[in-house]
């Protein structure tokens, strides 16, 4: 019998060039993640929520009350449309050159970023283990019900978030921005899914949260490189508007 020698496989050599370009077109979220996962202390940093039954619980649902009764329809379809957590609910504040079609790197920031902060909202939740509103008070039931606790908020907190990383991209447009971001979290109690005290935590949560993101070498890598796109894509905007119609 004769025995074959299999030869081994070659794979095809690719270009330099190419070999280069693969290696710029690395994905933008490093592999080292921004928060140290348990160095920010969620639980220790906020204030435990009021306590069933007493005086200050009563006002808090007294005022989550009120202002969900008191919505207008103007303030439900904003609320329905802030609850997606898109970056881009930030537009009117920044300009219509502000969109996932223009900017797909800053999406990709904003979207990779989410999971980042869920520790820092889910421990407290998890923690306190706060009833919503609307399950305290049938009446205040508004769309689907929610999976989490109450407390803090969510989307407060990742609302505020969003605001404060668009602020160091876009400081010239701070109030805009963060008058946006403090509206994601009240929207939550104008269609009864938090107390105001929820939405409070949640501000307070994302300025602790922020201040560590600052501190990460990877974050603020990534957050060059967004700021690098906008800036780009500003100036192509700024050119075209320069650029005389033809006749």
């Amino acid at each position: 019998m004769i025995s074959r020698v299999h030869a081994p496989k070659r794979f095809p050599v690719l270009p330099s060039a190419l070999i280069l370009f693969l290696c710029l077109v690395s994905p933008l979220v490093a592999a080292e993640k921004y928060l140290t996962p348990g160095k920010l202390d969620s639980v220790a940093l906020l204030a435990p929520p009021p306590i069933p039954g007493s005086p200050e619980y009563k006002a808090d649902l007294a005022s989550a009350t009120a202002v969900f009764q008191g919505r207008t329809p103007v303030e439900e379809a904003r609320a329905l449309k802030d609850a997606t957590l898109t970056i881009f609910n930030f537009a009117p504040a920044i300009g219509t050159f502000f969109n996932s079609n223009t900017l797909p790197k800053s999406a990709r920031f904003f979207t990779e970023l989410k999971p980042e902060i869920k520790e820092a909202i889910t421990i407290p939740k998890e923690h306190w283990k706060r009833i919503r509103p609307y399950e305290v008070n049938k009446e205040l039931w508004f769309g689907k019900p929610e999976p989490s606790f109450s407390y803090p908020s969510g989307h407060s907190t990742q609302g505020m978030i969003q605001a404060l990383v668009l602020c160091e991209l876009f400081p010239e447009k701070r109030d805009a921005i963060m008058e946006i971001g403090r509206n994601i979290g009240w929207d939550r109690v104008l269609i009864g899914k938090h107390f105001p005290t929820d939405v409070i935590a949640g501000r307070v949560l994302a300025q602790a949260v922020m201040r560590e993101l600052k501190e990460s070498a990877a974050f603020q890598k990534d957050l060059a490189e967004v700021k690098a796109e906008i800036e780009s894509v500003k100036a192509l905007a700024a050119n075209k508007k320069a650029v005389p119609a033809s006749k």
